[in-house]
């Protein structure tokens, strides 16, 4: 079956449907030119797509980056380096970023990898063996945190074990 190919849909239609998906969950600019091209908005029309967006408040890249952190360190528990490579492949700058990783409470953070790392050793034996401690070492890199976090709630939490 040959596919007949889409029509490029009209900017005043894609304003109306990036305006309503925009008020229903946050978006950043990288996204909304995204789904800009893959409508096949003209160039100079989405340029002004998103500049309408962002001045009326539909689009603000901070409040996107805020958000972003927030839901993936609590929901998701991912760490700092993950949040931050996910935020830089959505082409957020780095001022942004760094703001918005504010939104980390250090002793939350702190808790939310004990939990994980605990959840992950309820399936190995006791008292942990390096292979062990090695395999609960990679996983948390994997999900973003940071070497010397790792290093130090495996310690304290090993010493918490053997009472």
């Amino acid at each position: 079956m040959i596919r007949k190919p889409k029509a490029p849909m009209k900017p005043e239609a894609a304003l109306i449907r990036l305006e309503e998906l925009c008020v229903r969950s946050e978006q950043c600019t990288a996204e909304c030119r995204k789904r800009l091209a893959n409508w096949k908005i003209a160039p100079d029309d989405a340029e002004s797509i998103i500049n309408s967006l962002r001045s009326r408040r539909f689009i603000d890249d901070a409040r996107y980056a805020a958000a972003f952190v927030r839901d993936k360190y609590r929901f998701a528990r991912w760490g700092r380096r993950r949040i931050v490579l996910e935020l830089k492949r959505k082409r957020i700058s780095d001022d942004i970023i760094e703001d918005a990783l504010t939104e980390i409470d250090a002793d939350e953070y702190s808790e939310i990898l004990r939990r994980l790392l605990a959840t992950k050793r309820a399936h190995m034996e006791r008292p942990l063996s390096y292979e062990d401690r090695s395999a609960l070492y990679r996983y948390a890199l994997m999900r973003g945190y940071e070497s010397s976090l790792i290093a130090k709630v495996l310690t304290t939490g090993v010493r918490q074990d053997a009472d």
